[in-house]
């Protein structure tokens, strides 16, 4: 007997409730838990209804009979992972040297049409701008550049209209579009049109194809129009892009000096913090920095990183901005303190062999210097000028332009004076081209590859769409440009990451096989843990989407093993346990994955690919004739993958409208010799097709016999193959159907794509042979979504763990019919009287059904369906973890979006790009008349919350890690019961696995409320850093490889050409000077 105390209410005098604790006599157990007879009674009687169901409707019978009939046709192989891989690696190799071919011969177009051209500062020339092209005036008439361009539809752009036969220009907003040295690089440029066609004749797959010009303009095919965003501006620079940047530049190790003296108090410290700001945008992964503030002393930015430089990934690009906030001048400025120590930090990374090891530079942004600091520059950087010096002036004044040029010159880089903030990303521009010299005079066409990015011409709820970029830089090829290093410009293609998943045989990956890419830092191309967006009203980018690491998504691989020999483009074999999560990552499946992984060799990115050890490294062939399968592929019913490869349909623009079964009866039927297909998947299919075609009839059987009371909350019976073949069937009229959406195009879970086999299919194939798995949508009780069940069930080729699971099918019911059959077998009992001694009507039990992940399919207060159990019965759920019924997993997300509270002050955040800025400059002038009418008592009449607004707090979300817990039910466990002991009573339960299904019966004795145990939920929890382990894992540097090529220095290289307006006759000895005492003194 179980002793089991309840609590009774009594009302004290005055209404007053007090509570009665007593123990009930042994000799009268509470009905509840007086037996688990009658818990397994119903378990068993639930568990065969819903079995017969479900295994009637789906066909699972019958379709395992069916590929048994075929068992002895059928040859079952081992898949050979690293054959796989490799092969796999060599079809993206040839894919991406296609794509890298046509950007060669845009580079070479592009350099023959510039030496032939000769510059024209008088050139009149009408281009197609993408801003104002088909733009009329009040008149009617067409604005200038503005001219009629042809625009369609096209679906290859995504259905974006775009003029295929030309290209246009787009200049950025802050320059002018007549300007000579634009209007003559359009002209000449305008020669890569005819290419732009060839190369999309010659590879219809090529999407976007462009030449960014070092002028600023950017031509873009196919042609596009261009709109302004919200407030009427194209911010667009091709220069800042990365792609441009890597093209055009080599690796680069920068230190940043910031004057905060006294003297730059005000707009020039916004316009200097918009300058480090600019400068940062044009840092990429493969660069390394550090920010120092500098008057009497050295400021760190960030003091954790003091005497070191830091990668230039995007989150700690946007650390760094953060604390610009922080800095302001007072003092004065001692610029050889802030020199002694920008040399020593890149001399001693330098030797650690950590960072670029090629070019590097020293930018200095200051509004003067009051000497030219050649004795530093003696004792560290001549006679070989391995460090260049980079000089910003900030403000109007020239008194010290003299200063600062001479020190840029003497050290082969660039002085620029910005006077406002509208000139501060053309100056900044202008050390690009310095350092892209060495590469121009060596006339080494690197071929760069960018990690992965959104396609910026769509909205973020229409994709994502993400792309890869392979670029290439333009020379000037004119002999007296030669010693100059002029760089013309880059041209690039896009390349959607889905064509790198085309070339992916997703059926010999198995059920949760996949294949991923990582670039040289480790960061991932692909992934299908990859998660770039986040939703917050409406779906965004996150922030750090382009740099999410290998370890953060594999975070199961402590110690990087796979990550490191993959960024060290080795070629091996790796296998460790995973936790892979599924359905929205609320449910984790459990699993040894053996990862296999290669080089793709002309590309900086490696290949790996995930096998599932038991039935996911297995693979078998089937035999049919081609006319057994094509008259199985006729029925209407049948469907296939629409991001499987079976027929590459972009080779030849006539086939884009196919559909893959489309293009695959063309096929076969002989009638399209020029498409291209993958021969034995399609004999799989075939296959397929022929084993599963009886099930339609049998169906259809079902349906015509189906009584008006007979089972009539089954919805939908369908099946998947392993070959991505899907058929369905409908038991009520389509309009009937309480889930619209399911396996609908939009159901990205529920349907075969290019990442993952659907949820039911990935599901099922973890359950016991034969059982089914029982889901709902999660909050299916508290949220309008569709109340329904979804049953599956595999169906494997043969009676052993070697055996591919071959197919899956399941069917679709409406919720309230399920739980009805529930809950009429909940009333049964085996008294001889009929009459029952406990029931799930008895006020003092409650009943549940839940699923083997913890979630509420069934309970007596439906509001709680879809929720996880422990948040409503939280001490029995603590039991059955304790007891082992239950286990806890903790997983981690290094992708999650966190809410954070942040002090928003009149400082200069939002210094990413000149149009915020300048509103800083404004608060600024505003923050000094507020100060000034403090000053002189004048703010009486200032309104009280004007200030208050100024510090409000704003709730924004960041990037974080956070970790939570999941529950997997214990496979052995079939039946358990027991007490909880809790403050004033006991409380006691019994729990019964559901016959042949993940679901489990929980009943619960109810009048022990048990309040002093907390519920257990779900919901994330951020993991926080302190300010020590911050800085570690700021300090700390993941394994990556350099990019192969550097170009730091030339001989050849003409210094001279080295910054604006102010006269350096007056310096030249200066310059000559200090470098004839080296000479003489050697």
């Amino acid at each position: 007997m179980i002793e089991i105390k309840f609590s009774d209410l009594s009302r004290e005098p005055g209404g007053t409730l007090r509570i009665l604790n007593y123990v009930t006599p042994p000799l009268e157990p509470p009905p509840a838990v007086r037996s688990a007879v009658w818990v397994k009674l119903w378990a068993s009687a639930f568990g065969g209804e819903i079995k017969s169901i479900a295994a009637k409707y789906s066909g699972s019978q019958l379709l395992q009979k069916k590929y048994k009939e075929y068992e002895k046709d059928v040859a079952i192989e081992e898949i050979d992972g690293l054959q796989l891989v490799k092969k796999l690696a060599k079809n993206m190799e040839e894919m991406f040297h296609k794509k890298s071919e046509a950007v060669r011969r845009l580079v070479e177009a592009a350099e023959e049409a510039h030496l032939k051209h000769e510059f024209d500062a008088d050139l009149q020339y009408e281009y197609f701008n993408a801003v104002l092209i088909n733009e009329r005036d009040k008149d009617g008439n067409f604005l200038e550049l503005g001219k009629e361009f042809i625009l369609a539809p096209n679906d290859h752009f995504n259905n974006l209209p775009v003029n295929i036969s030309l290209s246009d220009v787009q200049v950025p907003t802050n320059m002018y579009n007549k300007d000579p040295a634009i209007v003559n690089g359009v002209y000449w440029s305008e020669s890569l049109n005819k290419v732009f066609v060839d190369n999309f004749d010659r590879d219809p797959s090529l999407i976007w194809q462009y030449f960014g010009s070092a002028k600023g303009f950017f031509r873009q095919y196919p042609g596009i129009k261009w709109e302004p965003d919200e407030n009427g501006v194209i911010a667009f620079d091709c220069r800042n892009r990365k792609w441009y940047i890597q093209a055009a530049t080599s690796p680069k190790d920068v230190v940043i000096l910031v004057d905060v003296s006294g003297s730059m108090k005000g707009l020039r410290m916004t316009i200097a913090k918009q300058t480090v700001s600019s400068i940062l945008d044009t840092l990429g992964d493969d660069d390394f920095f550090n920010i120092i503030a500098y008057n009497e002393e050295l400021h760190y930015v960030e003091p954790c990183l003091n005497g070191t430089l830091v990668q230039a990934d995007r989150t700690n690009k946007e650390h760094f901005r953060e604390h610009l906030d922080k800095l302001f001048a007072k003092g004065i400025g001692m610029l050889d303190i802030a020199l002694n120590e920008a040399f020593n930090i890149l001399s001693d990374f330098n030797h650690t062999g950590q960072g670029s090891i090629c070019s590097q530079a020293i930018m200095l942004i200051t509004d003067g210097a009051v000497d030219t600091y050649d004795t530093i520059f003696a004792k560290y950087n001549w006679p070989d000028r391995k460090v260049r010096i980079f000089t910003y002036l900030i403000g109007r004044e020239a008194a010290f332009a003299d200063n600062l040029k001479w020190m840029a010159c003497a050290n082969k880089g660039f002085f620029t004076q910005i006077s406002t903030l509208a000139d501060v990303q053309e100056n900044v521009m202008e050390y690009l081209h310095v350092l892209s010299r060495p590469k121009v005079i060596d006339q080494e066409h690197d071929v760069v590859w960018t990690e992965a990015y959104i396609d910026s011409t769509l909205a973020d709820d229409q994709g994502p769409v993400l792309m890869t970029t392979v670029a290439m830089p333009v020379f000037s090829k004119q002999n007296e440009t030669r010693s100059k290093g002029i760089l013309l410009g880059v041209v690039g293609t896009d390349v959607p990451v889905k064509e790198l998943l085309k070339t992916i045989p997703k059926y010999k990956l198995g059920i949760h096989g996949y294949a991923f890419a990582i670039t040289n830092n480790g960061y991932i191309l692909t992934h299908p843990e990859l998660r770039p967006l986040y939703e917050e009203g409406k779906k965004r980018r996150k922030p750090n989407y382009s740099s999410v690491d290998l370890s953060e998504v594999e975070w199961e691989d402590r110690d990087d093993v796979l990550r490191n020999a993959m960024v060290n483009r080795k070629t091996g074999k790796f296998s460790m346990e995973v936790k892979k999560t599924v359905d929205k990552g609320k449910r984790v499946l459990v699993m040894t994955n053996d990862y296999y992984y290669t080089d793709i060799k002309g590309t900086p990115f490696s290949l790996g690919v995930a096998l599932s050890r038991g039935h996911g490294k297995y693979f078998f062939r089937g035999n049919v004739t081609i006319e057994e399968g094509l008259h199985d592929l006729e029925h209407p019913d049948v469907s296939l993958a629409d991001e499987w490869s079976y027929c590459n349909t972009d080779l030849h623009p006539e086939h884009r409208h196919l559909s893959q079964l489309e293009a695959i009866k063309l096929y076969l039927k002989g009638k399209e010799p020029l498409l291209q297909c993958d021969k034995e998947l399609i004999q799989e299919v075939l296959f397929d097709a022929v084993v599963s075609a009886p099930i339609e009839a049998y169906w259809t059987s079902l349906a015509l016999n189906k009584s008006e009371n007979s089972d009539k909350g089954v919805e939908v019976a369908f099946l998947g193959t392993r070959t991505g073949l899907s058929r369905i069937n409908l038991f009520v009229g389509a309009e009937q159907l309480t889930n619209q959406d399911f396996l609908k195009a939009g159901d990205k879970e529920n349907i075969f794509n290019a990442d993952h086999f659907p949820l039911w299919y990935r599901r099922a194939a973890e359950q016991i042979p034969g059982s089914f798995v029982y889901s709902i949508p999660f909050s299916t009780g508290t949220v309008n979504k569709s109340n329904v069940v979804t049953a599956s069930t595999s169906i494997q080729l043969l009676d052993e763990r070697k055996s591919p699971v071959v197919a899956a099918v399941g069917i679709q019911m409406k919720l309230e019919f399920f739980q009805r059959k529930f809950w009429t077998a909940s009333r049964q009992c085996a008294s001889l009287d009929g009459k029952c001694s406990i029931s799930c009507d008895d006020e003092t039990v409650n009943c549940y059904l839940i699923d083997n992940n913890g979630f509420i399919l069934v309970s007596e207060d439906y509001t709680q369906t879809g929720d996880f159990f422990g948040e409503v019965e939280g001490a029995v759920m603590n039991k059955l973890l304790t007891m082992g019924s239950f286990k806890r997993i903790t997983l981690y997300d290094y992708q999650a979006m966190c809410r954070a509270n942040k002090e928003s002050s009149d400082g200069a955040h939002g210094l990413l790009d000149p149009y915020n800025a300048f509103l800083a400059a404004v608060k600024w002038i505003m923050t000094e008349l507020v100060l000034f009418l403090v000053e002189f008592n004048l703010c009486s009449w200032w309104h009280s919350d004007m200030t208050a607004k100024a510090q409000k707090l704003k709730q924004t979300l960041e990037p974080c890690d956070t970790e939570y817990p999941a529950f997997v039910s214990e496979r052995t466990i079939k039946e358990t019961s027991g007490n909880i002991a809790c403050e004033d009573c006991s409380k006691s339960f019994v729990i019964q696995q559901i016959p042949s299904s993940n679901l489990f019966m929980v009943v619960v004795d109810s009048s022990c409320l048990c309040e002093s145990v907390a519920p257990i939920t779900m919901a994330p929890i951020e993991i926080r850093y302190n300010e020590s382990l911050k800085c570690e894992r700021l300090k700390a540097q993941k394994i990556r490889r350099r990019p192969e090529s550097c170009h730091g220095f030339h001989p050849e290289e003409n210094a001279r050409e080295c910054g604006g307006a102010p006269n350096l006759k007056a310096k030249m000895v200066l310059i000559l000077f200090p470098l004839l005492l080296m000479l003489f003194s050697r």
